[in-house]
């Protein structure tokens, strides 16, 4: 069978079996180093932030997801509250090259989106790279703004952090509803 016979349908779940959060960190750790070089520094960053969600969430605030395909796990995000109580996070959202094209991406977004809008969000910040294509197409699909964007220096390479926001008070429209498998 090719590949283009057997697309695999994906579920989206809440992150909350185990092995769930490690595996979390180990995708991130090992992807971004084959696709861009970037060194432990990030996987660090990764197992700070899941370990922060581990050690005490808020459930009715904050929640990670889990995309799986054929059995195994392909995606996650993550949302969290911000500073302040009207705004949350988007974290660490990852899709891994076996899933892309299947909109992966695009659903485990929707659902964060869905969630922060159940829980009384009115905004969701996120903090990406300018290398990260693909993840920044989809934040501005769903209606994202670049806010700001500066040169840094982190694992391992010479990078530009972006800070994208959206409104959640203004309707918009799911762009992922064509991609669904």
């Amino acid at each position: 069978m090719s590949q283009q016979e057997h697309r695999p349908r994906f579920t989206v779940r809440r992150a909350d079996r185990p092995g769930d959060l490690g595996w979390v960190v180990m995708a991130h750790g090992e992807e971004y180093d084959r696709q861009f070089g970037w060194n432990t520094e990030f996987e660090a960053l990764v197992a700070g932030i899941v370990a922060r969600y581990a050690a005490g969430h808020d459930p009715v605030r904050e929640a990670g997801w889990i995309a799986e395909a054929d059995g195994e796990r392909v995606g996650c995000v993550f949302l969290v509250a911000g500073d302040t109580p009207a705004v949350a996070r988007l974290r660490i959202l990852l899709v891994t090259p076996a899933a892309r094209g299947l909109g992966v991406g695009s659903r485990l977004v929707e659902t964060c989106l869905a969630f922060a809008r159940e829980a009384g969000y009115e905004q969701v910040t996120l903090w990406t790279n300018d290398v990260l294509v693909a993840a920044r197409r989809i934040y501005r699909a769903f209606g994202f703004v670049l806010a700001e964007e500066e040169p840094h220096h982190s694992f391992g390479h010479d990078l530009v952090g972006q800070n994208w926001t959206l409104d959640l008070t203004r309707p918009t429209a799911s762009p992922v509803a064509a991609v669904r498998p």
